[in-house]
C-alpha cells in the first residue's frame, strides 16, 4: 500500500511535502505563526489556481506546456482596463472585466493556436517566444491606447497607463470575501475556492465530453485520432483557445485578491510559476490532471510562503523577496529540468 502511494505520487513531491510540512512544524519554535502563514498560503493558492489550471487543455492536447500563457494574461489584463474605464464597480465590475476578456482572448488564442499547428514538435519553443513577444508588444500598447480615466493614465503626460493601477474602488475581493470567514488569524477565502471549483467542473466536464475526449485523443496519439475521422488541427485549436480564455480569467481572480492590475512587464512572470506548479503537482507534458493543478499550486504557493518566513525568524534579518526569489526559482528550475528528463 505504502509502495503503491509512492510510486503513485513518486518521491520529489513527498520530499516537497515533507519540507513544507517540516516548515509548518519548525514555524512555531521560531515565532512564525503557523494560522497566519497557512492563511497566506490558502490565499496565494486561490489567487494562482485558475491560470495554473489554464495549462491543463493544452498538455492534453499534445501542444505541450503553455509557456504563451502571457497572451491570455494580456486578454485579461485588457478586459481589467475596460471594465474601470466604462466605471463598472463591485461584482457587477469583475464579471464585465471577464466578459470582455473572453472573447479578447479568445479571438487571440485562435490565431496563437494556428500559429502552434504549424510548427508541430516545436510549440513550447514558440510558445515562450509568443509570451515574451506579446509582452514587448504590449508595453508600446499601453502607453497608446486612448484610455481617459484618470485613475489609470499618467497624471504628468494625461496618456498612457500607468505600471500600476489600483482597483481598490472598483472590484478588490469581490471573490475573496465572498462567503469568507476567519477563526483566530486563520483568513479561509471561500469565495476564490468556489470559484476554482467551479472552474475546476467546467474543465473537468469539457475533459469528458465528446470533444474532450478527441482533444485527449490527439494528444495521445494524433495519427490514430486522424485516422479515426478527428480534425486534429482544430482539437488543438480549441484547446489553446481553452487555455488562453483561463489564462484571462485567471488574471482577474488575481489581480481582485492583489488590488492591483500589474501591466508591461507584469504578464512576463505569470507563465514559469504556473508551469512549475502543474510540473510540480506530477503532470508532464502530455498529461495533466485537476489533481496535479490543486498539489502543484499548494506546494508552490506553500513554500514560496514558508521559506522566506521561517528563514528570516532564524536569521533575524528581512530578506523576503531574495529568498523569494531563490526559491521560487529553484522550484521553477527544478520543476522545468525535471520536465526535459521525462522527455528524454
Amino acid at each position: 500500500m505504502i509502495g503503491n502511494f509512492i510510486d503513485r505520487a513518486g518521491w520529489p513531491r513527498i520530499i516537497i511535502g515533507l519540507f513544507l510540512l517540516g516548515l509548518f512544524v519548525a514555524a512555531p519554535f521560531v515565532g512564525v505563526r503557523i494560522d497566519t502563514s497557512l492563511s497566506d498560503t490558502l490565499v496565494r493558492f486561490g489567487m494562482n489556481g485558475v491560470m495554473v489550471l489554464a495549462m491543463i487543455p493544452m498538455v492534453q492536447s499534445g501542444c505541450g506546456l503553455n509557456f504563451g500563457l502571457p497572451l491570455g494574461i494580456i486578454a485579461g489584463l485588457l478586459g481589467a482596463t475596460l471594465s474601470i474605464e466604462l466605471d463598472i464597480r463591485g461584482s457587477l465590475g469583475f464579471l464585465s472585466a471577464m466578459l470582455l476578456s473572453m472573447p479578447i482572448a479568445a479571438v487571440l488564442g485562435y490565431f496563437y493556436g494556428q500559429l502552434l499547428n504549424r510548427v508541430k514538435g516545436d510549440e513550447m519553443m514558440i510558445a515562450t517566444y509568443v509570451g515574451f513577444s506579446s509582452v514587448a508588444f504590449m508595453c508600446i500598447a499601453w502607453l497608446l491606447l486612448p484610455y481617459k480615466n484618470p485613475t489609470m493614465i499618467w497624471g504628468y503626460g494625461g496618456a498612457g497607463l500607468r505600471t500600476t493601477i489600483s482597483v481598490g474602488d472598483y472590484w478588490i475581493h469581490v471573490l475573496s470575501d465572498f462567503l469568507s470567514f476567519q477563526v483566530g488569524h486563520l483568513f479561509v477565502p471561500t469565495g476564490m475556492f468556489l470559484f476554482f471549483g467551479l472552474m475546476s467542473f467546467l474543465v473537468w466536464l469539457f475533459m469528458k465530453s465528446k470533444t474532450g475526449t478527441a482533444m485527449t485523443a490527439v494528444g495521445s496519439n494524433p495519427e490514430f485520432a486522424r485516422a479515426s475521422g478527428v480534425n486534429v488541427d482544430r482539437m488543438r485549436t480549441i484547446s489553446v483557445v481553452l487555455s488562453t480564455i483561463l489564462g484571462a480569467v485567471g488574471i482577474l481572480v488575481y489581480e481582485q485578491s492583489f488590488g492591483f492590475i500589474q501591466l508591461y512587464m507584469g504578464p512576463f512572470y505569470m507563465a514559469l510559476p504556473a508551469v512549475a506548479s502543474v510540473l510540480l503537482g506530477g503532470a508532464s507534458v502530455n498529461k495533466a490532471g485537476i489533481v496535479n493543478v490543486i498539489v502543484g499550486t499548494f506546494l508552490f504557493q506553500g513554500i514560496l510562503t514558508m521559506t522566506p518566513s521561517v528563514i528570516n525568524s532564524v536569521l533575524q534579518t528581512d530578506m523576503s523577496e531574495v529568498i523569494r526569489i531563490i526559491v521560487s526559482n529553484g522550484m521553477i528550475l527544478y520543476a522545468l529540468t525535471r520536465k526535459v528528463r521525462l522527455k528524454r
